[in-house]
């Protein structure tokens, strides 16, 4: 038997339990893992309360984790017992141990840790996406990033800045401003206070950004379309405010012959190509210095009802990891 975080039924972080529950055996092509460490993320909020889907109940939530192979099913053949893996997007990550499909982990470097791994699967692979899919930033460009305080924002602003990108970061307070032009930010909007659209024009001498990456929503949608140049591109990708209200594609032509795209990561990363070719080009940034991952709050993966609490009300800056075992 283990421990894992389990909902019984959606609701406010009260609704977080601390379970007793049987991993079971690794069938074909599975895995049985024993977890060290494991990502904390605005999705497994978004599917605690039931704006996300989260299975039948009670469900484990949690979507990245990092850990060592205990087990292997019938044909896995790629890793080995005692291998140190890692994996985004594969609901049930808030456990000590799990069984998992072989094919949707990486193994990780010498020079990643398992911390390190969990506080950058999903957020790094969604800066990767961010950067290199859903607009494919230029040196030149500039590019407004939401929650650049935050754990995604942070990896998404440095790794911009290497690509030669103008970065303006909007946050909620002087404080993460100053962390967020540290982890190259060139400019900063206190979103709450200033008015988006008409900082972005100061920063950019009137022009607008090249791309606007969006995970507030609702409260910003406008805002973001607003600080776009011509043919800029909206990337709205997470729904910290709520969900966008529906809006008529009528209004992208006066704005500028404007984009929208609405992505996810389990698009990007579901087939091994893609998986793979995110991970390694995440894995080669960290190792080359071009990513300082900052992991600044640990919890017991035991209070992880209280880290749903602090995320929620913007106590949190950087990654966030709930700790299962020695990491």
């Amino acid at each position: 038997m283990t421990h894992a975080i389990r909902i019984h039924a959606h609701g406010g972080a009260d609704v977080l339990s601390w379970d007793e529950v049987e991993p079971g055996a690794p069938g074909p092509g599975e895995v049985l893992l024993r977890q060290s460490a494991c990502g904390l993320n605005f999705i497994d909020v978004y599917q605690r309360d039931g704006l996300y889907p989260a299975g039948d109940l009670p469900a484990v939530l949690g979507m990245e984790a990092a850990g060592v192979v205990e087990a292997l099913g019938e044909g896995v053949d790629q890793f080995a017992v005692g291998d140190r893996v890692a994996y985004p997007m594969c609901q049930g990550a808030y456990t000590e141990a799990r069984v998992i499909a072989a094919d949707r982990l990486i193994r990780l470097p010498d020079s990643v840790s398992d911390s390190q791994a969990a506080a950058i699967m999903l957020k790094g692979l969604t800066a990767h996406y961010l950067l290199f899919r859903s607009y494919p930033v230029q040196a030149g460009d500039s590019i407004l990033v939401y929650a650049a305080a935050g754990g995604v924002g942070l990896l998404l602003s440095q790794w911009a800045r290497h690509l030669g990108a103008r970065v303006i970061g909007c946050v909620g307070s002087e404080e993460k401003a100053e962390l967020a032009r540290a982890n190259g930010c060139d400019h900063t909007i206190l979103y709450r206070h200033e008015d988006i659209p008409g900082k972005v024009r100061e920063f950019t001498d009137g022009e607008g950004v090249a791309a606007a990456y969006d995970s507030v929503g609702k409260a910003t949608f406008m805002d973001s379309l607003d600080s776009l140049r011509p043919f800029g591109v909206m990337v709205s990708y997470g729904n910290a405010s709520g969900p966008v209200d529906p809006f008529s594609p009528g209004i992208l032509a006066p704005k500028g012959s404007l984009y929208v795209t609405r992505p996810t990561l389990a698009t990007h990363i579901a087939t091994r190509d893609l998986l793979e070719d995110g991970a390694n080009r995440l894995f080669a940034a960290v190792t080359d210095g071009k990513l300082h991952i900052q992991i600044n709050q640990r919890y017991p993966l035991s209070e992880t009802a209280q880290a749903h609490r602090d995320l929620e009300a913007r106590k949190t800056t950087g990654s966030t990891v709930l700790i299962a075992g020695s990491a």
